[in-house]
């Protein structure tokens, strides 16, 4: 255990910082998911679904939880699986 004032308050900090990561994270893979589940459905609502995916993905990745190319490859595909999914295609 750290006896000095600086690391305890930066061990402190680390923690909150990767209980919000931690949340953050969940929820962009929760995401994700209702988008492919609205997709798969051919729900209304589908295209509100992967927005909000795409917006949580890019905010990550503006706020450094996970690296912008990170977001990139996860959108691209997202993109992918629900083309496939699309009826048009």
């Amino acid at each position: 255990m750290a006896n000095i004032k600086s690391q305890i308050k930066r061990n402190r900090q680390n923690e909150a910082r990767r209980l919000r990561n931690k949340a953050a994270k969940s929820e962009i893979k929760t995401r994700v998911k209702s988008a492919v589940r609205a997709a798969e459905a051919g729900a209304e609502e589908s295209a509100d679904a992967l927005k909000t995916a795409v917006k949580r993905l890019d905010k990550a990745a503006a706020k450094g939880i996970i690296h912008k190319n990170q977001a990139a490859n996860r959108k691209s595909k997202l993109m992918k699986r629900l083309a496939k999914l699309s009826p048009g295609a």
